[in-house]
């Protein structure tokens, strides 16, 4: 006799579990319950920065059951983000997700919270929003809201689709109420690559104070806002590059910036010390002025 759908809906969403778990580690870090990781290399391990409370003598337990000692290399608060180089052993690299989350889909949390075994939580992709503002200094291009019960430990873990595949990094770490959001996984897997490099994710500042404005129909963009400087402060980076009171920012690197927040986003990382490019209208025309950013 066939199975019915509920049967093979259960039995592939735990075959999804089980292909998670061979890349969903514990990482005993903190005084208090373990945390998850996901294995991102067969050497580094990408967890949520808030549960890493020593840098040192980290102990791992792989998906197939084997420890190790692990080190922090690289973390970032502002995104929550952490990524720890294991001692020894190696581990089963997670599978990124081929195509990109959607409202609407089904979806599993993952964890590894403890000796145990593997734990999941089912739910729905609720929405995908961002840019936001972390409240630690950083910026989320985008994160992911699900309705999954977040379970003690989840933090680390990744969210997976049918297949076993990464969507994204689960965390708890931001609070404010609303519960665990998932940095994707473009997102996640590129600060991770930072952090492994560099140890750390530089952000830039300008020292300009500014205001959203419109921009006039004659300066021909495809914009419709952009950042009027209304301040700058005395020999910031903004300042020295040439940049004054009354020009009205519009892009950086060439990318067009509309608010503040896309601002943020585009002084992080690299233009960090480099002369960049910003885009400015004055007195209604287009001009570009190299800026070397500074860093926060």
């Amino acid at each position: 006799m066939s199975k019915n759908i509920f049967s093979e809906l259960s039995e592939a969403m735990a075959n999804a579990v089980e292909q998670a778990g061979k890349y969903t580690v514990m990482v005993d870090a903190r005084r208090r319950h373990p945390a998850s990781g996901i294995a991102i290399a067969k050497d580094l391990i990408l967890t949520a920065d808030h549960v890493v409370e020593r840098e040192e003598e980290i102990n791992i337990m792989l998906g197939d059951g084997k420890e190790s000692k692990a080190r922090l290399i690289g973390r970032d608060g502002g995104t929550d983000l952490a990524v720890l180089k294991l001692d020894s052993a190696s581990a089963t690299p997670a599978e990124v997700a081929k195509t990109p989350a959607r409202v609407g889909q089904f979806v599993l949390a993952v964890g590894r919270g403890n000796k145990n075994g593997i734990e999941s939580s089912f739910g729905t992709i609720n929405s995908i929003d961002g840019p936001v503002r972390t409240g630690r200094g950083g910026m989320l291009e985008k994160y992911i809201k699900t309705d999954f019960v977040s379970y003690p430990g989840f933090s680390g873990g990744p969210l997976i689709n049918g297949d076993g595949e990464v969507y994204g990094i689960n965390t708890s770490g931001f609070g404010g109420g609303g519960g665990a959001i998932t940095i994707p996984t473009d997102i996640a897997w590129k600060i991770a690559d930072t952090l492994a490099k560099h140890g750390k994710i530089k952000r830039g500042y300008l020292g300009i104070r500014s205001q959203t404005v419109n921009i006039p129909a004659e300066a021909n963009r495809k914009q419709e806002t952009g950042l009027l400087i209304v301040g700058l402060e005395k020999d910031s980076p903004a300042e020295k590059g040439g940049l004054i009171v009354g020009d009205i920012l519009v892009g950086v690197n060439g990318v067009a910036i509309e608010h503040h927040d896309e601002l943020f986003t585009r002084l992080s990382g690299d233009v960090v010390g480099k002369s960049t490019p910003m885009d400015v209208l004055r007195g209604g025309k287009l001009q570009v002025i190299n800026v070397t950013v500074g860093e926060r």
